[in-house]
């Protein structure tokens, strides 16, 4: 697993180096200073997974997320920060970030959070997907499209989706072809008014077809 570190300070840095190298699983390809520093390296190294923090001199790490996401590569990106999730994460979401995590459980938490990202999927904390869920319902006055909306096979093909399924690995799940997958996937994001993955794995949280990390 090839990983940048975005972080401005240097201790913190190589904490997470050391960390991260100790288990023999992790490459720290590269660390960045600030959001500038961090689109200039993805751009050049394209890791994997980049581990962003947020607050930084500069640009900062939502700004530097939208950036990276926007350089269409397929380095994933994963929050670590000190700050709360109820200023944070949705910003950090909208802008392409893949998961969220507080640097207090780091040192226990930070391997799987990569490993869920690394295989595709998002990493929410259970409190962070709690937020969600609340901000879901005091939205609810927008009426927006739910899960009743679509036929049990389009929601089968989006809960596989966004658990990070390939069309093909799904047909294969379904028994279905991709062809017949990806328009029961296209079917959906028109009903639901979505248009990336990272919308379908929203929505597939606040709905249920997902749960966080560490729920059972």
């Amino acid at each position: 697993m090839r990983v940048m570190v975005v972080d401005d300070h240097k201790v913190v840095r190589a904490g997470l180096r050391a960390l991260l190298e100790s288990t023999g699983r992790v490459d720290v390809v590269s660390e960045a200073t600030s959001g500038e520093d961090a689109v200039a390296k993805a751009r050049a190294l394209a890791p994997d997974i980049v581990i962003m923090d947020l607050a930084m001199p500069g640009m900062d790490g939502v700004q530097a997320i939208r950036h990276i996401s926007a350089l269409g590569l397929e380095t994933k990106v994963l929050v670590l920060t000190v700050h709360d999730e109820d200023e944070f994460l949705i910003p950090a979401l909208d802008a392409g970030a893949a998961g969220f995590l507080n640097k207090s459980v780091a040192d226990t938490d930070l391997m799987g959070a990569l490993d869920a990202v690394a295989r595709g999927h998002s990493y929410l904390p259970r409190r962070a997907a709690a937020l969600l869920a609340r901000r879901k319902a005091e939205g609810a006055s927008s009426r927006k499209p739910g899960p009743d909306v679509l036929s049990p096979r389009e929601l089968a093909a989006v809960e596989l989706y966004a658990r990070g399924y390939t069309a093909s690995e799904a047909a294969e799940e379904m028994f279905l072809s991709p062809k017949t997958v990806e328009g029961y996937i296209g079917r959906a994001k028109s009903k639901l008014g979505l248009r990336s993955r990272r919308d379908i794995v929203r929505f597939a949280l606040e709905v249920g077809l997902l749960r966080a990390e560490g729920e059972q």
